[in-house]
C-alpha cells in the first residue's frame, strides 16, 4: 500500500507528526489488542518482539527490582508508543506494562515496523522525531526527580498525565492513577502525595473527588522557582 503524501499547512511546512495517520497510510500491519484495567500487557523478562500504540486508555510500565520493590517508570496515554526498546536490540522486556484503565492498543511485530520504516524515508524521519522527542521527556523526567522538590514533581507528573503540552486540548480528567503509584512515580512517599493533593486541591489548582481533574493553573506549580 503506498502512504498518502503528509499535509502540509499554509505556510508550506508540513504537519505535526500524528501517529495514527503514520500507521494508517504506511501499510503497517498490526493487531488490536484490548485490555481490561490491571490486566498485564507483557511482564519483565518477556521476549521483547512488539511495539504497541495506545489508540485508547492508558498503561503503568514498571520495573521491579531484584529485592522485590517495584517503580513506576512511565505512564502512557493515547497517542504514545512503547515497548519500542526491541527496535534497537533489546531482547527482552525490561519492565512490566499493565493497564490502568479499558486500553485498547495496535500492536505491531518489529520487523513489521522496521520493514515499513525502511521503505517509506519520510515517515521514518517523522517516527524518528517522534522517538526522540519520548527519549527527552524521559530525560526530563530524570532531571526532574533529582533537582526538583516533591511537591514541583507532582505537579509536573499530573501535568503530563493530562496530556498538556502533547495535545491541543488536555484530557484534565486522568485515568485513575493511585496516591501509591504516584509516590512511586515521583520517588517520594504516598504520605507526602495526600498531603500535596490536599494542598493543590484548596489552591485550586484540581478537583479531586475520586477522581483527578487538573486545572491549567497548577503550571504556576512547575513555573513558580
Amino acid at each position: 500500500m503506498k502512504p498518502k503524501k503528509l499535509n502540509k499547512n499554509g505556510n508550506g511546512k508540513i504537519d505535526p507528526f500524528d501517529p495514527q495517520v503514520f500507521l494508517d497510510t504506511a501499510g503497517v500491519a498490526r493487531k488490536v489488542a484490548e485490555f481490561r484495567r490491571g490486566e498485564s500487557i507483557y511482564s519483565q523478562g518477556e521476549a521483547a518482539d512488539s511495539v504497541m500504540y495506545v489508540q485508547k486508555g492508558g498503561v503503568k510500565f514498571s520495573v521491579v527490582n531484584a529485592s522485590g520493590k517495584e517503580a513506576v517508570v512511565a505512564m502512557f496515554g493515547p497517542t504514545d508508543f512503547f515497548g519500542e526498546g526491541c527496535m534497537a536490540g533489546q531482547t527482552v522486556r525490561m519492565g512490566t506494562a499493565r493497564a490502568v484503565t479499558p486500553t485498547t492498543l495496535l500492536v505491531m511485530e518489529k520487523n513489521e515496523l522496521l520493514r515499513v520504516l525502511h521503505a517509506e524515508h519520510e515517515l521514518s524521519d517523522h517516527f524518528i522525531r517522534y522517538m526522540l522527542a519520548h527519549n527527552i521527556q524521559v530525560e526530563e523526567n530524570l532531571t526532574n526527580k533529582l533537582f526538583n522538590s516533591s511537591e514541583k514533581r507532582l505537579a509536573r507528573t499530573l501535568l503530563l498525565l493530562a496530556r498538556y503540552g502533547k495535545q491541543d486540548k488536555p484530557v484534565r480528567v486522568l485515568p485513575k492513577v493511585s496516591q501509591e503509584t504516584l509516590a512511586s512515580m515521583i520517588g517520594t512517599t504516598r504520605s507526602r502525595v495526600n498531603f500535596f493533593m490536599n494542598k493543590f486541591r484548596k489552591l485550586g489548582f484540581i478537583e479531586y473527588n475520586g477522581k483527578i481533574k487538573v486545572n491549567k493553573s497548577l503550571l504556576t506549580v512547575v513555573l513558580h522557582e
